[in-house]
């Protein structure tokens, strides 16, 4: 009998255990996640732009002869020096002496009908209309033997300022036309270097003409020059799509580098930027310039920002976006982290 009543009693609380379906969820607590955190604020940053590029001057030139012809003399080579006015290369001038000595004829000819012409209108021999015509002609004339002198004077090439050849593209004797490059020259021999760089359309602007530089090369005299941003490009460069910027070193470089010489320089704006900075560990899944962290608004519950990365330090990640409206981002304890998860802000 006893064991009839046991049942009896147990028998309800089994009935009603095995009444449970199998899919009623099993309600678990969540627990907060250990998390440290910072304050944010902007602050201005004078990020340094970093570039390289070559050596060169702002007057660099490719030298022609203003008519074709037979080549007689070069009178440099490539890397001599030169000064301003000296003789670099000269045509033959047989057929050019030719020409003006044709265009003198004519011109000659020309002046003896007009003053012809000129006694018969005085007498009235010959019309107006005829003594204009002879003006004409004689203008005509005289404009012809001026071009044939100026093609005379370049048949020859000279320096316009004191620098050196660059590069040679001629030899004696070859037949060149007007305006075939001859010499390429440039005017360094005044120590007028500048560094030539090339950077993005972003860091371009940022940057202002007076921003100061440093350049260094790997040429001992060159480990440290202080230098300063001397002219932006106002069009970007259909080959590298990247802009120039010009760097005038402080110092004079004449003697010191030839162009085409590397360098590299450090470029810092004069107009900072407002940006956030973080800590490396703060960022998770940073691709480009792209990748997101958890900031928290109540200090309870972990939300997910999408960020804009503007740049790396050594030390740490620079933010320009994303970040607006919130004051505290978590540190440590990110990886274990989802949308709205809850927090438990340690020291």
């Amino acid at each position: 009998m006893k064991i009839n009543r046991l049942y009896l009693f147990l028998f309800p609380v089994i009935i009603a255990a095995c009444s449970r379906s199998e899919t009623d969820p099993v309600v678990v607590k969540e627990s907060p996640v250990p998390v440290k955190v910072i304050t944010l604020q902007q602050q201005t940053v004078y990020e340094p732009v970093y570039a390289s590029g070559n050596f060169t001057t702002d007057d660099e030139t490719m030298r022609s002869f203003k008519t074709g012809g037979i080549v007689q003399h070069l009178y440099v080579k490539e890397g001599d020096p030169v000064k301003k006015g000296q003789l670099l290369a000269a045509l033959d001038l047989t057929e050019i002496t030719a020409q003006v000595t044709q265009a003198t004829l004519a011109y000659e000819k020309t002046q003896r009908d007009f003053n012809r012409l000129s006694n018969l209108y005085r007498d009235s021999v010959v019309t107006l209309e005829q003594f204009q015509n002879s003006r004409t002609g004689l203008d005509i004339a005289n404009e012809q033997l001026k071009a044939a002198r100026f093609n005379r004077v370049f048949s020859e090439i000279r320096a316009t300022e004191d620098g050196f050849v660059l590069k040679k593209f001629v030899n004696e004797g070859q037949v060149v036309s007007p305006g075939m490059p001859v010499f390429q020259t440039n005017g360094a021999a005044d120590g007028n270097w500048i560094l030539r760089v090339a950077v993005s359309d972003g860091q371009w602007s940022n940057l202002e003409t007076g921003d100061s530089a440093v350049i260094t090369s790997d040429l001992p005299q060159l480990k440290s020059v202080r230098g300063y941003v001397t002219k932006k490009s106002e069009g970007v460069d259909q080959v590298t799509g990247t802009f120039t910027i010009d760097i005038k070193p402080g110092v004079s470089l004449s003697r010191l580098v030839a162009s085409g010489m590397f360098g590299k320089v450090m470029i810092t704006p004069s107009h900072g930027r407002k940006l956030w900075i973080i800590p490396y560990d703060a960022l998770l899944d940073g691709d480009g310039s792209k990748g997101y962290v958890f900031v928290t608004r109540d200090r309870h519950k972990a939300i997910r920002m999408n960020v804009s990365i503007a740049g790396i330090t050594r030390n740490n990640m620079l933010i320009d976006g994303g970040l607006e409206g919130y004051n505290t981002l978590i540190v440590s304890g990110s990886a274990y982290l989802s949308d709205n998860s809850l927090i438990n802000i340690i020291p």
